[in-house]
């Protein structure tokens, strides 16, 4: 009945591992591509971008340009002045002398033929015609044509570049994943979906969590009954390995820079950038160990190869070994490999020392971060930039946290009940 009811809790603790290892790769994957489709590259970075967000004003400015009678009075007036000072230049350059027998006789027919009074009579009705014009609707589409268009070429050249065609293809290629059209309804779907991931992942930490205080529950309750106590820890040892396992592939710490939101004003308009991503990386230990002994350097092939043996392998070995000391006869339970890996191999195991590490790195980086990307926020009437860190540990160092102390506590376990000697 024993082994029946712990093998029940076995099977849904290792359904809450899988689970929540499937679900932690899922929300690394949506992660990324969040980070990607707002990566600064994509938004503040983007000619593109800019060119989307200035002809929006400039054609909303000049589209809705009204003068009130004062403002086309002033306006009326000074381009009468641009005009009569044309006009006076052109009477000038006429007046000058002429050496060749073409220019006198332009001279001559200008000077008979041309009023510049009657012209300059018709300058007020000049000006009035030019500010009909401007206030056009025809003629504000080209103005604003004409405003943008410096943008408009900035934009043409980006578009022939081959790195903006290749972020093109992998935006196009992430609008067709998921299902959308933009980039707005693609972050609310994936939001939408890290929300609901965030939820189930804990739920499923709590849930593993809770089968190992069931576990201990036992260990408590039977006490006294010596015969079962190997059953019951060698089944203890089976959801050591299962948070082990988890433990190890779960992401553990994500790193998260952004700027949360900049706006500044422009031609009396805001232009707004948010969720504008920095940096974002997600690891587990396994990750780490890959990304290390993956390098050309031997310095991080050695640093991986440390962690490999003595995070991942001592802990499985040590497991192990408590399994055969505690199963195996006489002989095997003395061997001097399986009672120094079952009961001394502990001060050689950096599991522990991987818990304090990935701690300390989360509050060295969360510090950091916090203080660089304070130095970034500005606020002020024309410019405002907020930033935000979502640096966070993940349920993949709560679980590695319970690995370990569930180890130190079954080592101990194991001291009292052994009928071998444990010295």
């Amino acid at each position: 009945m024993l082994i029946l009811a712990l093998g029940l809790l076995l099977c849904a603790e290792g359904y809450f591992g899988f689970r929540l290892h499937q679900l932690s790769d899922q929300q690394e994957r949506i992660k990324e591509d969040y980070s990607n489709i707002n990566n600064i590259t994509f938004g503040l970075f983007s000619v593109q971008q800019w060119k989307d967000n200035v002809a929006k004003i400039v054609h909303h400015q000049v589209g809705n340009l009204k003068m009130s009678r004062k403002q086309k009075k002033v306006l009326q007036h000074e381009v009468e002045q641009v005009i009569l000072a044309l006009i006076n230049k052109a009477e000038a350059l006429v007046n000058k002398p002429k050496k060749t027998i073409s220019g006198k006789i332009q001279k001559f027919a200008i000077r008979n033929f041309v009023n510049s009074d009657s012209i300059r009579a018709q300058v007020p009705g000049f000006a009035k015609q030019i500010i009909a014009e401007v206030d056009d609707p025809k003629n504000k589409r080209q103005l604003s044509k004409m405003a943008i268009g410096e943008f408009n070429e900035l934009a043409a050249e980006e578009k022939t570049d081959s790195a903006f065609l290749a972020n093109s293809g992998a935006v196009k290629a992430m609008y067709a994943k998921y299902q959308v059209s933009s980039t707005e309804d693609l972050n609310r779907k994936l939001r939408a979906s890290l929300a609901e991931i965030r939820t189930q992942t804990y739920n499923y930490c709590f849930g593993m969590l809770g089968c190992v205080v069931v576990v201990l529950g036992f260990w408590w309750g039977l006490r006294k009954r010596r015969d079962l106590h190997v059953s019951l820890f060698v089944m203890s040892l089976l959801f050591a390995f299962i948070l082990l396992a988890v433990g190890l592939t779960a992401s553990m710490i994500e790193v998260d820079a952004r700027i949360r939101s900049l706006d500044f004003v422009l031609l009396g308009e805001h232009v707004v950038f948010k969720d504008q991503v920095l940096f974002f990386q997600s690891k587990s230990i396994m990750d780490v160990v890959r990304v290390l002994i993956s390098q050309p350097g031997i310095d991080s092939i050695l640093v991986g190869a440390l962690i490999l043996v003595f995070s991942i392998l001592f802990p499985v070995v040590k497991l192990s070994s408590t399994g055969f000391h505690l199963l195996g006869n006489k002989k095997l339970a003395e061997n001097r490999v399986i009672k120094y890996f079952a009961f001394q191999s502990g001060k050689w195991s950096m599991a522990d020392v991987i818990v304090i590490a990935i701690l300390m790195a989360f509050i060295g980086l969360n510090g950091l971060l916090e203080g660089q990307l304070q130095a970034l926020n500005i606020k002020n009437d024309s410019l405002t930039i907020l930033t935000t860190n979502n640096t966070s540990l993940q349920p993949g160092y709560i679980i590695f946290i319970s690995f370990v102390l569930y180890g130190l506590i079954l080592s101990t376990i194991l001291k009292f009940i052994t009928p071998h000697d444990a010295h």
